[in-house]
C-alpha cells in the first residue's frame, strides 16, 4: 500500500499507451463538445487544427484513463482529489495519435486540519508518438498517511 510517507518529491512516473480512434473522437464530440472541428473534417481542415481533432476535454478523458489504468498496478491508499489547478493543451490531437503520460511529484506537505491525510501536488505532461507535449495538468491530490502522530 501506497502512503504519503512513500510519495518522494522529484519522481517521475512514465505510463500509457492510447491509440486516439476516430469513432471516439466523434462519439466524445457529439455528446460533449459537439464544435464542428471535433465532428466534420471539411470543417476541421477550415481551421487552425487543420484536420479532423480531438476534444481537449476527451484527451484529459483519455490521460485519467491512463493514470486509473497506471494506478490499477498498487495499491493507494488515495482519497481523491480537490480539483485542477491548471489545465494546458498545447497541440492538437487527432485520430491515429498514441499518446503517453509522464507525472512529477512537485510537492507534498500533511494537512494541518486532518491529520490523517497528506496532499501532493504533481504535474502530467501527456505526449503524442513524436513525444510532443499536447496537454499539461498540475493538480493536488490527497492520501492517507500512515502515521497519523509522525510528522512531515
Amino acid at each position: 500500500m501506497l502512503y504519503y510517507e512513500d510519495i518522494e518529491v522529484g519522481v517521475v512516473r512514465r505510463f500509457g499507451n492510447k491509440q486516439v480512434v476516430r469513432e471516439e473522437v466523434l462519439d466524445f464530440a457529439s455528446k460533449y463538445d459537439p464544435q464542428p472541428f471535433h465532428l466534420d473534417d471539411d470543417a476541421a481542415a477550415a481551421t487552425y487544427f487543420g484536420r479532423l481533432s480531438a476534444s481537449g476535454w476527451h484527451t484529459g478523458a483519455m490521460a485519467m484513463r491512463m493514470m486509473v489504468d497506471n494506478m490499477a498496478g498498487a495499491e493507494q491508499a488515495g482519497l481523491g482529489s480537490p480539483g485542477v489547478d491548471e489545465l494546458r493543451w498545447l497541440k492538437p490531437v487527432h485520430p491515429g495519435d498514441t499518446l503517453r503520460c509522464e507525472s512529477e511529484v512537485l510537492d507534498k506537505r500533511r494537512s494541518q486540519s486532518r491529520r490523517e491525510m497528506g496532499l501532493f501536488k504533481s504535474k502530467l505532461t501527456v505526449f503524442n508518438q513524436n513525444d510532443e507535449p499536447v496537454m499539461t495538468m498540475r493538480s493536488t491530490g490527497l492520501i492517507r498517511v500512515r502515521d497519523e502522530a509522525g510528522t512531515d
